[in-house]
């Protein structure tokens, strides 16, 4: 029950990094999703993506603590129910990481990917 409404109230979260140049390195498959709801590094990316990058993440984890203190759950909890949310949003040629560490780019003809837990 807690994981539906956590998915309910992370749906406003965006797809899209929020800035031309992360936007740009997503679709190169430089900067992608990864399992814990944070934007990675895949491939090597400029001091300035890397500056967005951390701040996107900044953003994402203080809405993720404000929703776990609201809901009685750990933000790493939130994090993931959130990274199970965006993985399934991910783009044809976009970068993502599963908890394995390993990335990975979904390939045209790919289902979202996303993983066994999240189902």
């Amino acid at each position: 029950m807690k994981r539906l409404l956590l998915l309910a109230l992370l749906a406003a979260i965006p797809a899209a990094a929020q800035t031309p140049a992360v936007d740009t390195a997503r679709v190169a498959g430089a900067v992608g999703e990864r399992y814990d709801g944070y934007l990675g590094v895949a491939a090597p990316v400029s001091a300035v993506v890397r500056s967005q990058i951390a701040s996107i993440n900044i953003q994402r984890r203080s809405l993720y603590s404000r929703l776990a203190a609201s809901k009685g759950v750990s933000p790493q909890d939130v994090g993931v129910t959130a990274g199970c949310q965006l993985l399934g949003r991910m783009a044809v040629g976009e970068a993502y990481m599963w908890a394995d560490g390993k990335w990975r780019r979904r390939a045209p003809g790919q289902a979202a990917p996303i993983p066994d837990y999240c189902r």
